[in-house]
């Protein structure tokens, strides 16, 4: 998901081609099989709820809006703090967060497994995604140190980076195979054992890491950037859910000028906690939006899908899963062989094709409707699953090679950081745009599908009116997202530069040779 290697300075490369490297042996590669058990857990739990939603819906009853904070407050958390972890890591020890975040991690999993209330499974997420937040940037930073040959270093970047996309890919199946036999709580107490082993092995498989970086944490634009997402978004979903008025009005406001004054600050600082001067290059600004836009429709579409496949279509969660299946299957192989792929025909050429294998695919939900569909479905996942895994390999990549080599950390670190926004934006405004359509179309009884369809006594007509409501929801959010995905690739055929540093032509050092080991976020 766009984790790869930090590019150096031209004087830190030459410090490193002077270490002895050596083949890897058992420690480095179990090493690594230890390190990605958290980074497979981080990016599952951003979408293994997808297909568990309508059971915690019949078991919290949640609002409308409680509904989508609980899908998406855990990505919100990760995305807002992922720089700022990045750094912290850097001065007090990678292992060390490392092991404390996924500490924390497990115990906010166990603590949202028997959440009595909607309240109290948010409150659990929004400490999962905190803790998530120290994993990935010290789990890749302390990866650099167990593998100190360049080329074996850049191959278990690549698994770490296919690891991260398959955990968002399987998220809602495994969800779907545990609710299948279990409680909904089960899709988290399913971390575990794998937190439990991985505080068990990781002191004796990896060592600690740290690096010297100039200036301090912000602390000021961490709190500004949290609190400037967290109220716009509140403010759209409210007013997605029950319609405008003054107080998410003035919420809405209140997070926009927030927004501004953290950007105006970021601007003035002599080491911001993010470099809005990147975006001056326009390869840069698309690779970041390729990083955001086909995870919102990615997360929007699943999390939406596994409402129209169980509460339209009627199907068990387990055949729920295995219709997501297909879909998961080609966006992970697509995520593993497009590095060879983009080796022979360019990164150009990737950053193009993905926008629209995803608008088509989007578009392919559009003959979807309440009395079938699964087979539309089932296509509208394979075609978007290979532009989404497309996308997740290349933009760290592409957003590292556009910018000088020492401003490559600021790089990466947007690039992910802009695959966790995503990641929750969709849900957010996707999410509440379908709310909002719920809302307009059906029979107006209650703000979601699940909770309409509980209501007692309801005529058969109503039924299928809230479902037809709900169809036409999922309509809009896919129409909407595919128009976006083929502007974007119409706008990058045209801006983007046939031949720039990273395109994969003849001559170009691939980046993810030139990792280091103390990089900081990805």
């Amino acid at each position: 998901m766009g984790l790869v290697a930090e590019r150096t300075a031209p004087h830190r490369r030459s410090m490193n081609e002077q270490r002895v490297s050596h083949s890897p042996g058992p420690r480095q590669w179990l090493g690594l099989l230890v390190v990605t058990g958290p980074v497979l857990l981080v990016a599952m739990d951003g979408s293994v709820l997808f297909l568990a939603m309508p059971q915690v819906t019949q078991a919290l009853s949640p609002t409308a809006g409680q509904a989508l904070w609980i899908l998406d407050v855990y990505g919100f958390a990760v995305g807002s703090l992922l720089i700022a972890f990045g750094s912290i890591g850097d001065r007090y020890g990678r292992l060390k967060l490392l092991m404390a975040g996924a500490a924390v991690f497990g115990a906010a999993s166990a603590g949202a497994a028997f959440a009595p209330g909607p309240e109290l499974l948010i409150a659990f997420r929004a400490l999962m995604g905190v803790a998530g937040a120290t994993l990935l940037p010290s789990a890749l930073a302390v990866l650099g140190e167990l593998f100190t040959d360049p080329r074996r270093r850049a191959q278990a970047i690549g698994i770490f980076a296919a690891t991260f996309a398959a955990g968002f890919a399987i998220g809602p199946v495994i969800g779907g195979q545990l609710l299948s036999r279990f409680w909904w709580g089960s899709v988290f107490l399913i971390n575990l054992p794998v937190v439990l082993l991985f505080l068990a092995l990781a002191p004796i498989l990896l060592r600690e890491v740290r690096a010297t970086r100039s200036g301090r944490i912000d602390v000021l634009s961490v709190l500004l950037s949290a609190a400037g997402i967290l109220l716009t978004v509140y403010a759209i979903k409210h007013a997605a859910a029950q319609g405008p008025s003054a107080a998410p009005t003035a919420t809405g406001i209140a997070g926009i000028v927030t927004l501004g004054w953290f950007t105006r600050r970021q601007l003035r600082l002599e080491h911001p906690l993010i470099d809005f001067r990147l975006f001056r290059d326009r390869v840069f600004t698309i690779a970041v939006i390729t990083g955001l836009l086909p995870l919102a429709a990615w997360s929007a579409v699943a999390y939406l899908g596994g409402i129209y496949l169980q509460s339209v279509l009627g199907l068990p969660v387990l055949d729920a899963a295995l219709v997501a299946l297909p879909g998961a299957a080609v966006l992970t192989v697509t995520c593993i062989v497009t590095p060879a792929l983009v080796a022979r025909t360019g990164t150009r050429a990737a950053l193009i094709t993905c926008h629209f294998f995803i608008a088509a695919g989007l578009l392919l939900l559009l003959p979807t409707g309440v009395s079938g569909g699964i087979g539309w479905y089932l296509a509208s996942t394979v075609i978007a699953g290979i532009g989404y895994g497309i996308s997740f390999s290349v933009v760290a990549d592409t957003a590292v090679a556009a910018v000088p080599a020492e401003r490559a950390g600021s790089a990466a670190a947007i690039a992910e950081t802009s695959n966790e926004i995503g990641n929750a934006l969709g849900i957010a405004l996707l999410g509440s745009l379908a709310a909002l359509v719920f809302r307009l179309e059906g029979p107006d009884l209650a703000g979601t599908l699940d909770e309409t369809l509980r209501i007692p006594g309801l005529a058969p007509a109503v039924i299928g009116e809230a479902k037809a409501a709900f169809v036409t929801a999922l309509h809009a959010a896919a129409v909407i997202a595919g128009i976006l995905h083929a502007a974007l690739g119409a706008f990058a055929l045209r801006r983007i530069p046939r031949t720039f540093p990273g395109t994969g032509d003849a001559g170009t050092e691939p980046l993810a040779q030139d990792a280091v080991e103390e990089s900081g976020v990805r």
